[in-house]
């Protein structure tokens, strides 16, 4: 009876689309979020804030690259601007869906415009 289960969720999964967060998925996530944030910060980064860079690429899981968003946005204000920053930070934090824990979550900023 337990393989008749296992058929029926795996059906209705992909039904669905749904994609199971397998260690070697969620790697490729978090890969691919440090190639996003080191890419928008660029060259700036580099050679204005070597710490903030270094941070990123030595994070160790998805908590410690979601920590590091403070760091990023405050480079990317400086080169883009607060607006702009703001913009590819939303997108950045939307990337990280399904790999944190509850409590750190984006909440609704009353802030935007």
């Amino acid at each position: 009876m337990n393989w008749l289960n296992q058929d029926i969720k795996s059906s209705l999964m992909s039904l669905l689309k749904f994609t199971e967060h397998t260690p070697a998925n969620s790697e490729d996530r978090l890969e691919a979020i440090r190639e996003k944030m080191l890419t928008a910060m660029g060259e700036f980064g580099e050679t204005k804030s070597p710490r903030v860079m270094r941070r990123v690429r030595y994070a160790a899981d998805a908590q410690g690259l979601w920590y590091v968003r403070g760091d990023v946005m405050a480079v990317l204000s400086a080169l883009h601007g607060e607006t702009e920053a703001r913009k590819k930070m939303d997108a950045l934090s939307k990337q990280f869906t399904g790999m944190l824990p509850a409590g750190l979550i984006t909440r609704p900023s009353a802030l935007k415009s």
